[in-house]
């Protein structure tokens, strides 16, 4: 395989992951709400961009060349950036240096497809009080709140508001305020900050949104537990991955061109998807069964006391993602690096036979 096409075909795995990790985290939202309630799907949202928010917001101000701006235009333009370089649309419209907008267009990316029909007013409310209302605090500055003016949930513009630096100290229940009646500038894309694409370059970005949609379940399977208990929490992770690797698995195959539906073009599959997330790997095959082994798990590297039901249910995607494959087979778990083994192992291979009647 010479270098082009090795390169197209990992930038195709890329792409597949992060749109597999994509629709996990949207349909994690859908399967809390509907299987829970509406409040609690906001606030898994809320733990969900709290955590990210701690994780993220300041440590990137610097690489975003944002660090000296007025803290209501480094607020609007970090979200215009950071979400920009996740493949998400956003606008930023400067106003003064106490007030600048930021407003995400549609499709909105988090709630992809018809989900937005499904997606209550609770999860808008749960990521702006996690992050939105918490990017003064974070700078030290009690002054910096957010005026949201649109909602997707209402049938408004999209999600729209300004950072605003009032004339006095916020109340913690005055850091996000609702002015529904206010209408967002119109966005002038040469007025808007711009990456520099020198220390930006394709390659970089691919693998920044690949890790955008990662770092969502990185941090969403965790919480799940921690509310819902390792029982409810990892059958909701699990569940949910069935689903949607279900109904991407098509599409994801035919884009790292897997043909066949034997328990080795399977184990392609899954190489190609851990190649897509940097983990290491084999696989050997014996007859008409495959073993199946990742030396590394980087999607949760650095979370610490991670819960063993976490891999539970990210499993379930692979789980799925088999299904569709080809339903006839079965996927075990034989070794798990969370148990204190060398490698996640599984062993691929035909069910063995049903009694029917």
């Amino acid at each position: 395989m010479n270098n082009d096409v090795e390169n197209a075909v990992k930038e195709a795995a890329i792409k597949a992951i992060s749109e597999l990790y994509h629709a996990y985290f949207t349909g994690l939202m859908l399967t809390v709400t509907t299987r829970r309630s509406a409040a609690d799907a906001g606030r898994f949202t809320f733990q969900v961009f709290r955590r990210q928010h701690h994780d993220k917001f300041l440590s990137s101000l610097e690489k975003l060349g944002l660090s000296t701006l007025p803290h209501a235009v480094l607020a609007a333009q970090y979200h215009y950036l950071a979400n920009g370089v996740g493949g998400v649309e956003t606008q930023y419209m400067y106003e003064s240096d106490q007030k600048a907008w930021v407003r995400f267009v549609h499709p909105r990316w988090m709630y992809e497809g018809t989900a937005l029909c499904a997606i209550p007013v609770e999860v808008s409310h749960g990521f702006l009080n996690a992050w939105y209302g918490q990017n003064g605090v974070s700078l030290g500055n009690p002054r910096l709140g957010f005026v949201c003016a649109s909602q997707d949930m209402t049938g408004q513009y999209g999600m729209a508001g300004y950072f605003q630096e009032f004339d006095h100290d916020l109340a913690p229940d005055q850091r996000v305020q609702f002015s529904p009646g206010e209408e967002a500038p119109p966005f002038d894309p040469a007025a808007a900050p711009v990456l520099d694409l020198s220390t930006w370059p394709a390659e970089r970005l691919l693998r920044t949104r690949r890790n955008y949609a990662m770092d969502f379940v990185k941090v969403a399977i965790p919480e799940l537990i921690g509310l819902f208990g390792p029982a409810e929490g990892s059958w909701f992770g699990n569940i949910t991955g069935q689903l949607i690797a279900r109904q991407y698995y098509r599409q994801l195959a035919d884009a790292v061109g897997i043909t066949g539906d034997g328990p080795a073009e399977f184990a392609r599959f899954m190489s190609a998807m851990a190649t897509a997330q940097d983990d290491p790997h084999d696989w050997d095959q014996v007859d008409d069964t495959v073993f199946f082994r990742q030396q590394g798990w980087r999607m949760m590297r650095g979370r610490k006391d991670l819960h063993w039901s976490a891999f539970d249910a990210w499993n379930g995607l692979w789980e799925g993602a088999l299904s569709a494959h080809n339903r006839f087979l079965c996927l075990e778990v034989l070794q798990r690096l969370d148990y204190g083994d060398d490698c996640f192992e599984w062993r691929i291979r035909p069910r063995g036979p049903t009694n029917v009647g």
